[in-house]
């Protein structure tokens, strides 16, 4: 999606321009060609999502980051709206290719914090573990888009079994954290032995999954896959969408499954610009989540990833979003807006802040 288009507060919040038809999703899942997932340029060009002159322009973006678009996403995005707010997440941009003098390939700082192949230990209490580095989809704003690809990355046996030794070795963590890459591309056979494993670790209280697979590629979440989640400890499942228009018919029937199954559901999205930077699209983003059983947990500011300068709110203006949102949703669409800080030492909150309110009693 060029950087220069246009921007329509409509388009981002998921109303329709006056004058203008919706775009309507597919009742049916795409078949044949339409069913593939998208991963070079030739095939965006094919879809109509890059016009056929850029096609060489965004094969140079190829030979550098990943580009996967799902058939599920495919179907969200409106080709004709040039700030389709789903398309600017997915569809990749010559402008990935400038890195601006802040932006860092590794700026949430894992590697210093790794004590085994993938486990990340930043907080005492918790830890990551990344059992692959391949998702459905490759956003164009990740901030391990230096790490994730289709090559996947899958721990193999010895170092899965290395990284789960770790964390039975480290009674301090009571939170065990799958993310990647994307834990719900494992085969539900896999993914239930990493959960049983960590699950049966006395000191393991709380296992959580991030995953974009239920809005991205809802096909994937299979009674098997959904089954998998149960093991007998509280799991919680955030599930990453940045735009209502993510909930679709597909993804709400995912995510009752994983609720079903017993998963608590929590939603993380990124602050981003021409995607849903503004009250009404983030008002909208919420709301979805919250009929769809999703408690709104994190907004993120963007890490400075290389490429992704595009994607930038400054932080005061999501601090005035927020404000703005404040009394105009209810508390549980509320989510906690923070910031990475540099060289791994974790997350702030944001704010924004309110002024006090003095009450009776107070000296």
């Amino acid at each position: 999606m060029p950087d220069g288009a246009p921007y329509r507060p409509e388009a981002a919040c998921g109303a329709t321009p006056p004058g203008s038809a919706p775009h309507t999703p597919p009742a049916e899942a795409p078949r044949g060609a339409a069913a593939r997932t998208l991963r070079d340029a030739a095939s965006l060009v094919r879809a109509g999502l890059v016009p056929p002159q850029a096609e060489a322009a965004i094969a140079r973006v190829a030979e550098r980051y990943a580009i996967a678009i799902t058939p599920a996403v495919r179907a969200l995005i409106d080709p004709a709206d040039p700030a389709d707010p789903i398309a600017r997440q997915y569809v990749p941009d010559p402008a990935e290719l400038v890195t601006a003098p802040w932006e860092l390939p590794d700026p949430t700082a894992d590697a210093p914090h790794s004590p085994v192949k993938g486990v990340v230990h930043r907080y005492p209490d918790r830890a990551l573990l990344k059992p692959l580095l391949a998702c459905p989809v490759y956003c164009r704003f990740c901030f391990r888009r230096e790490a994730v690809g289709p090559g996947g990355g899958v721990l193999t046996e010895a170092e899965l079994a290395a990284a789960l030794e770790w964390f039975a070795r480290t009674p301090a963590v009571r939170e065990a954290i799958l993310t990647g890459g994307d834990p719900l591309l494992l085969s539900p056979r896999r993914l239930g032995h990493v959960l049983g494993r960590l699950a049966a670790l006395p000191h393991i209280e709380i296992l959580r999954i991030h995953s974009r697979v239920p809005v991205a590629d809802p096909a994937r979440v299979t009674p098997a896959l959904a089954q998998a989640l149960a093991i007998g400890k509280p799991l919680f499942l955030c599930v990453h969408a940045n735009h209502a228009r993510e909930f679709s018919a597909a993804a709400a029937e995912a995510l009752q499954r994983l609720a079903s199954a017993g998963a608590v559901l929590l939603g993380q999205s990124v602050l981003l610009r021409g995607v849903n930077d503004s009250v009404e699209a983030l008002e909208a983003l919420f709301r979805a989540m919250l009929r769809h059983r999703v408690k709104p947990y994190y907004l993120h500011q963007l890490d400075p990833a290389p490429g992704t300068a595009r994607f930038a709110v400054p932080a005061a203006e999501g601090r005035a979003l927020l404000a703005a949102l404040r009394g105009r949703v209810s508390g549980l669409a509320w989510p906690t807006y923070v910031q990475e800080t540099p060289g791994g030492g974790g997350k702030v909150p944001l704010g924004p802040a309110f002024p006090e309110v003095p009450l009776p009693g107070d000296g």
